[in-house]
């Protein structure tokens, strides 16, 4: 990824940016959105036809801007970049998705296993050349340990900029001290699980989207994560770098955490938050279930 390739995006009034830390519901997000632009749960082609990821380097920057020039539709614009690295436009509205970061940790090592790293080098090189690169790919991700247990503390103390528990949350953060701008959005994955429709109808009117009432049943149910899930060619991005598609869509389900870690590990846990998020931040995303 390379949140240098925003310089010079073409913004139009409308664009919708959704920018998540990775694994807390950004292809969830963007179907979202692009039902209620669209209004029927059959998308004139792929999620990938519709909205794709600038920063991600298996595009040539032209390309990703040609790709949202040519579309005459509101846009949807996805990223992991977080605020404080985005061109900021009082015309366009910004998306951040919060989760349970120790959800996000398990669903992340069911992503990592699930990646066909020899697919992404091929559109890497594609786009841009592999010259660049050095080492392994994986240096920079948490090490491939045999234990779930040691791996889900490899995510929660990695200092990388773009994976780990560190990351995630210098990127909500960002979002969360600007969430009183009209233009930013906070939604918490929890919520989206628990009140689909309500969700939906709520991020409708903040985007100014009327949705016939007649419609929305429809529109609820292609967005419920079982659905996205049977249509995983469809809504899963980057379709070939999966060694399975619909593993994408691996569970969706909230406190599988609960099954690996003790009291202990909870409050070594909890005094990594308290180092990196501020008390109300901490407290949105561990909101109980």
């Amino acid at each position: 990824m390379d949140s240098a390739r925003w310089q010079g995006f073409p913004f139009r009034p409308g664009d919708i940016v959704i920018s998540t830390p990775a694994k807390c519901g950004t292809t969830w997000t963007q179907t979202i959105c692009a039902l209620l632009i669209f209004q029927t749960p059959e998308l004139p082609g792929r999620l990938d036809d519709i909205t794709i990821w600038p920063d991600m380097k298996t595009r040539s920057q032209a390309d990703v801007f040609a790709f949202y020039e040519a579309q005459q539709h509101r846009r949807i614009i996805k990223t992991h970049t977080p605020f404080d690295g985005l061109p900021i436009h009082d015309e366009v509205t910004y998306i951040a998705v919060g989760r349970d970061p120790r959800d996000v940790a398990l669903s992340w090592d069911a992503h990592f296993q699930n990646t066909d790293y020899d697919v992404v080098l091929a559109l890497r090189d594609a786009a841009v050349g592999n010259d660049d690169l050095t080492g392994d790919l994986t240096d920079d991700a948490p090490p491939q340990l045999e234990s779930e247990y040691d791996r889900f503390w490899a995510w929660i103390d990695h200092p990388d900029v773009q994976i780990g528990l560190p990351s995630m949350l210098h990127h909500l953060s960002g979002f969360w001290a600007e969430r009183e701008r009209p233009n930013v959005l906070l939604l918490h994955y929890d919520e989206l699980k628990a009140d689909l429709a309500g969700q939906m109808k709520a991020l409708a009117s903040h985007l100014g989207i009327e949705v016939p009432q007649d419609r929305w049943p429809e529109l609820v149910q292609a967005a419920t994560f079982d659905s996205m899930r049977k249509r995983a060619a469809e809504f899963a991005p980057m379709l070939a770098m999966w060694r399975d598609p619909q593993q994408f869509f691996n569970s969706g389900v909230s406190g599988q955490w609960r099954r690996l870690l003790d009291d202990e590990d909870l409050r070594r846990y909890a005094e990594r938050v308290e180092k990196m998020a501020a008390p109300d931040l901490a407290d949105w995303l561990h909101r109980p279930r």
